[in-house]
């Protein structure tokens, strides 16, 4: 009988650890199902609950760690939930007993976590536990500062499905042309010799055998992995990209880039600004491209296989094609979004850019070092025109052999700032926001 994979029973990354540094608990999705992450007080390690509340199923993400008791509360009622989930108070109570009582029916489910390799995982079977305990997380060797490897995270919501992402990152050759001038070149661009090594319910592996030796594998449901040698030296870059599963027509992707050179300029780089310049920009590049293109495949799967509605001739397709063979497979060529209550599940093109290419909803607000940067600069800007306004009103007031003397350094100092302002409210500052990316221009 040939196995189905089960997409409930393994780990995914919600987010990078670094990333969870509210006080506050943080609504996620993740297969369709609602979660809330959250940190007791004192506690080393965060925790995931299903978003609901046993009492009348408001969600605990917009509740709030309690000051005194440093558990979970419900905004709604006040009910109380300790690390392990179970209810710890009920304001509500004429019985003090009835707490105690009733732990096992008031209490919250909640999910095996793990903290590893910087990211917060989650198990989202919470009837599988045991399971869980004894399954490996899907981690790479390259995120190891023993063996001399340096990395940087990156998280972003993306308004297409995760079988569209995965098919995505396993397709080296759009590289040059989504990515010109930004991670590749069109006028470069070559053949991609693709090598299946194997292919298995469990993992697809291939090499390329031309330019850098690289291996990519892809280890379902999430993790897809470029490994690449720097020619005949020591020199290994790793490009991981974690594919999470939202809900129909959404994923979310959590990639680390690794390598185990350039250490200084890896130290050098805030890491908001990796994300404006590099990381945002690839993910522009493609979002417009592949919201259209599922639903365009959507419809064409209606009366025909995704192997007559595409064309895929070179061996540059082979991954691709492995990942579609698989998904027909063990999956039905389909996501188990009737397990968790959503019937019909259907993509639209959306030509809104602004939402299609939201930086701010999609990421900046969900990466720490991206919103404490845009909170910087926002407070420096506000300084810069608050020094020009009151350098102009200075010399105004200032007498005339004051305004001979201090005049022209004040003029040059205040026009400086109001550069920089400038600067920041045009240039800098929108790209934590919208970037509209025009193919045609690049």
């Amino acid at each position: 009988m040939q196995a189905e994979f089960n997409f409930f029973q393994h780990w995914y990354p919600l987010s990078p650890v670094e990333d969870l540094d509210s006080p506050r608990p943080v609504p996620i999705t993740l297969l369709g199902i609602r979660l809330v992450i959250w940190k007791p007080r004192d506690a080393d390690n965060y925790r995931v609950f299903l978003d609901q509340c046993p009492h009348r199923l408001a969600p605990l993400s917009e509740g709030r760690v309690d000051d005194k008791t440093g558990n979970l509360m419900c905004s709604y009622h006040g009910w109380q939930f300790d690390g392990q989930g179970i209810c710890t108070h009920i304001p509500q109570a004429e019985n003090p007993k009835l707490v105690a009582k009733n732990q096992q029916n008031f209490c919250v489910v909640s999910l095996p976590v793990r903290q590893e390799n910087d990211l917060l995982w989650v198990w989202p079977d919470a009837k599988s536990a045991e399971l869980a305990a004894t399954t490996s997380l899907p981690l790479s060797p390259y995120i190891d500062t023993n063996k001399g490897f340096i990395w940087s995270s990156y998280i972003r919501n993306l308004e297409y499905d995760w079988q569209t992402l995965v098919e995505n990152v396993a397709d080296p050759s759009h590289v040059p042309f989504s990515h010109h001038g930004v991670q590749g070149n069109r006028d470069k661009a070559t053949s991609v010799p693709l090598n299946v090594i194997q292919s298995t319910i469990n993992l697809i592996e291939v090499s390329i055998s031309r330019g850098l030796p690289t291996t990519i594998t892809f280890q379902p449901p999430c993790l897809l992995e470029y490994a690449i040698s720097i020619g005949d030296s020591e020199k290994k870059l790793g490009v991981i990209v974690y594919c999470v599963p939202v809900s129909p027509g959404k994923s979310r992707i959590v990639a680390q880039f690794t390598r185990n050179f350039d250490k200084i300029l890896h130290y050098l780089t805030p890491r908001w600004w990796e994300h404006i310049k590099i990381r945002n920009l690839v993910l522009d590049g493609d979002m417009m491209l592949l919201n259209q293109q599922e639903y365009l495949l959507q419809q064409r799967q209606e009366s025909e296989s995704w192997k007559t509605a595409y064309k895929l001739p070179t061996s540059a397709d082979r991954l691709v094609i492995e990942f579609r063979t698989w998904f027909d497979k063990y999956c039905h060529g389909q996501l188990p979004w009737s397990k968790v209550g959503i019937s019909n599940p259907e993509t639209k093109i959306n030509n809104n850019r602004a939402v299609m290419l939201d930086r701010y909803h999609q990421h900046t607000q969900h990466c720490s070092s991206c919103r404490k940067a845009l909170k910087n600069l926002q407070r420096l800007k506000i300084l810069l025109l608050t020094y020009v306004v009151i350098s102009v009103c200075g010399i105004a007031v200032l007498s005339d052999a004051l305004r001979i003397q201090l005049g022209l350094p004040v003029v040059i100092t205040g026009l400086l700032g109001l550069g920089v302002y400038s600067w920041l409210k045009f240039w800098l500052i929108p790209k934590f926001y919208f970037v509209d990316y025009i193919h045609a221009e690049k």
